[in-house]
């Protein structure tokens, strides 16, 4: 199955998935809920869910069995482009094309749905995997996902990048912001994956790991440079914005080209990890292509 037929039926089922997971619009408070559904539903490039599916799916595990994991991770980065989004963060006004959660409700709604979406992934994850998973694997899966999403991976990313704004980085500091804003809930989705399959094994971890690790980074990468190239249609949120911001950059800190060599490096690596695996890797090589050439 070509990317964009595969790439195309996952996102109708996670779609499917997270409209069943969510509760309705009429459900009290209804104000909240509604919102809720607003910016989950309000489309996305599912990636995250995506990884999900490729990679349980390539281990053997049914795409009903990884319904709810996918989900999960869904809603962790749906919560945090909500609370992203805030005046107190980055103060953007559109997000997939639609005014952004704050601006369609208000603030305080925005605040308390971040904190509902979150909520509810940890609620899917510990209730929706696989019965037939061993307990010690059901408890790590919730671990690697807590671990993610916490002050050492995305909100920790979130905090160095505030802090940043404005100063210079060095490319270290660079790579180490992006590899918990970003790459950890990527690299999170692609373990996450793997670990609903009771078959995997731990050098398939390690493998999957760099893999992940390889994509989170370019895929960081690649909005970097896409913020520079596309147009705010495009991108559905406003081009530039991390130039106004003084945000810092792979482009701000080594040029177009350096950025563009540093992503053609990390999806070298990306598919080279793959190479060791015996399971068929086919949508995984797809993604980190597309990742790659968004935008193009």
């Amino acid at each position: 199955m070509a990317l964009p037929e595969s790439f195309a039926s996952h996102a109708q089922r996670i779609e499917t998935v997270l409209a069943e997971c969510l509760p309705a619009a009429t459900t009290p408070p209804t104000r909240l809920h509604e919102a809720m559904r607003y910016v989950v539903l309000g489309g996305g490039k599912r990636v995250r869910p995506f990884l999900v599916y490729a990679t349980g799916n390539a281990f053997g595990v049914s795409l009903r069995d990884l319904d709810a994991v996918a989900a999960a991770v869904e809603l962790i980065h749906a919560y945090s482009l909500v609370h992203d989004d805030l005046p107190a963060m980055d103060d953007d006004d559109l997000r997939r094309g639609r005014p952004t959660c704050h601006r369609a409700y208000d603030e305080a709604t925005a605040i308390l749905v971040g904190d509902g979406l979150q909520a509810l992934a940890f609620e899917l994850l510990a209730f929706g995997t696989p019965a037939t998973l061993p307990s010690e694997q059901r408890l790590r899966m919730l671990q690697i996902l807590a671990h993610a999403a916490g002050s050492l991976g995305m909100v920790g990313g979130q905090a160095i990048d505030l802090d940043a704004t404005g100063s210079a980085l060095t490319l270290p500091q660079l790579e180490d912001m992006h590899r918990r804003k970003t790459g950890a809930l990527i690299t999170a989705a692609v373990q996450l994956g793997a670990l609903a399959s009771p078959r995997i094994r731990d050098f398939e971890l390690d493998v999957l790991d760099r893999y992940a690790r390889a994509i989170g980074l370019a895929f960081q990468v690649r909005d970097d440079l896409l913020d520079i190239e596309a147009s705010t249609a495009e991108l559905g949120k406003p081009q530039g914005s991390d130039e106004r911001q003084g945000k810092a950059t792979y482009p701000r800190l080594l040029g177009l080209e350096g950025a563009r060599a540093t992503l053609a490096t990390l999806h070298a690596a990306a598919l080279t990890a793959l190479q060791e695996l015996t399971p068929p890797t086919t949508e995984l090589r797809a993604l980190a292509d597309y990742i790659v050439a968004r935008g193009q």
